[in-house]
């Protein structure tokens, strides 16, 4: 019996380190392992999911709003990214300047920003980066004095294109941050 008392002891220590294992990954697997990486590409991995997962909880309202009740803008112009990418263009920036300058004439407005994708890739792929897009959206408007907390965002992926054309000009106008307002 004295000789077996090694052999349980090692069974029992092997079978709670594996139990712990699972216990640990369980508790980390909530945070976001796709968070943008720097380049502003999706063709990379990110040591920033904390981070990513913080932003997430401060510029999201708990309490989604729904699509429904924000209308178009005419001031408020889409933006385009290119293929695969959610940085923002410097062409783009002249047009986020003109709508975060239509905004803080209007501060009573709420904005929704809409990110999506062209059809190419699979839905999950191109929810993650509809999300990016959108979120790079805000940051440039936040960063030009628009405050976070009137601002929400939604990911389409490629679920409500502008243009259904098998073409890189119609997908190029699919690669898009789309800006509704509520509150005229």
């Amino acid at each position: 019996m004295v000789e077996r008392y090694p052999q349980i002891l090692l069974v029992l220590l092997l079978t709670s380190a594996s139990a712990l294992a699972g216990c640990a990954k369980a508790t980390t697997s909530g945070s976001d392992v796709s968070a943008p990486t720097v380049g502003g590409s999706m063709a990379g991995g990110s040591t920033d999911e904390g981070r990513a997962a913080a932003m997430d909880r401060t510029h999201t309202s708990f309490a989604r709003p729904n699509p429904k009740d924000f209308v178009e803008m005419a001031e408020l112009r889409d933006i385009h990214f290119d293929f695969d990418r959610y940085e923002i263009r410097p062409e783009d920036a002249q047009v986020l300047d003109a709508n975060a300058e239509s905004l803080k004439s209007n501060p009573s407005y709420s904005l929704l920003i809409e990110g999506h994708a062209d059809p190419r890739g699979t839905t999950e792929y191109n929810l993650a980066l509809g999300d990016r897009r959108a979120r790079a959206s805000m940051t440039y408007l936040v960063s030009r004095g628009v405050r976070s907390s009137r601002i929400s965002i939604i990911s389409y992926g490629k679920e409500h294109p502008a243009c259904t054309e098998s073409n890189e000009d119609c997908w190029g106008q699919n690669r898009r941050a789309h800006f509704r307002v509520k509150g005229l």
